[in-house]
């Protein structure tokens, strides 16, 4: 008979978990995440492709090429394609009770690609330093993409170990559903939204100059509060069962279809939306609870 297999043991609970059952790997949800690390690899290309054509044609212009425009727009794209597939890959696992460990670290690799990577390539070749800027933003441009590629890895850690099955006490409900810290596909899509806000600024003639000074701390804001411990609320729990009142039923509505009007101002504003609403709500129930009356 073969030897039984170890089991991750918590002596306080007497929870286990054998490593057969930790490392299933299910088709569809990993298949999903399969399709958001592709998309983020596509998404650094397109990147690097954009940054080479721009750095050749240097010397001619002081524009960036179309054809630098057209790639970094994909890139933008590939960004929100790797949003959706990690939207699925999770609610696949959960609807069919696929969820494992293994899927768990994979989606946390792929992440770091799509979500961590490539947003920080876009930060140092177009946002930080554009085509014809002063080249003395090379080490300032550096510096803020690491920042922000180093706390989406730490953000990411970091929820794995606070979901980890071990860290669970059986038949224990967690106080609250929201993300802790802002979540990195959300930083990510904030990126990418700022993106085709700034590529529809330049084909319109534009001068991002003006808005250097803005860009690196609103990039640097995302990058803290991914780290943070301000709370964000979570559509995980949202499906067909979900109950909700007319109001924000009209709410979500209106978003969606402002979104699909202005496209990249729409896109651009949900995300400063969602950002700002959690710091907003953060600041309400901390200052509630400061000047809350001692019983």
């Amino acid at each position: 008979m073969p030897a039984p297999l170890p089991h991750l043991a918590d002596p306080d609970t007497e929870q286990s978990l054998s490593i057969e059952q930790a490392s299933r790997i299910y088709f569809l949800p990993n298949l999903m995440t399969a399709g958001n690390l592709f998309c983020g690899f596509a998404a650094c290309l397109r990147c690097i492709e954009a940054n080479f054509i721009t750095r050749k044609a240097a010397d001619l212009v002081t524009d960036i090429p179309p054809e630098a425009i057209a790639h970094y727009r994909e890139a933008v794209w590939y960004i929100f394609g790797a949003m959706a597939f990690d939207a699925l890959d999770g609610r696949l696992a959960r609807m069919g009770g696929r969820e494992s460990l293994f899927g768990a670290e994979f989606d946390s690799l792929a992440d770091i690609v799509s979500f961590g990577l490539a947003p920080a390539l876009m930060v140092f070749f177009l946002i930080v330093r554009p085509a014809g800027g002063d080249q003395t933003l090379l080490s300032v441009g550096g510096l803020i993409g690491f920042v922000y590629l180093l706390c989406a890895a730490m953000r990411l850690a970091r929820f794995n170990v606070i979901t980890h099955p071990l860290l669970q006490r059986p038949g224990v409900k967690p106080v609250s559903k929201d993300f802790v810290g802002l979540p990195v596909p959300a930083a990510a899509g904030t990126v990418a939204a700022l993106m085709l806000f700034l590529l529809n600024l330049i084909e319109h003639d534009q001068s991002l100059q003006s808005m250097a000074f803005g860009l690196p701390l609103l990039l640097i804001l995302v990058a803290v509060l991914m780290v943070s411990t301000v709370r964000y609320p979570s559509g995980k729990q949202i499906d067909l069962k979900t109950k909700t009142k007319l109001t924000t039923l009209v709410i979500y509505i209106t978003v969606g279809a402002a979104v699909v009007r202005f496209k990249e101002y729409g896109m651009f504003f949900v995300c400063l939306g969602y950002i700002f609403y959690g710091l907003f709500r953060h600041w309400r129930r901390h200052g509630l609870m400061k000047h809350a009356p001692l019983v």
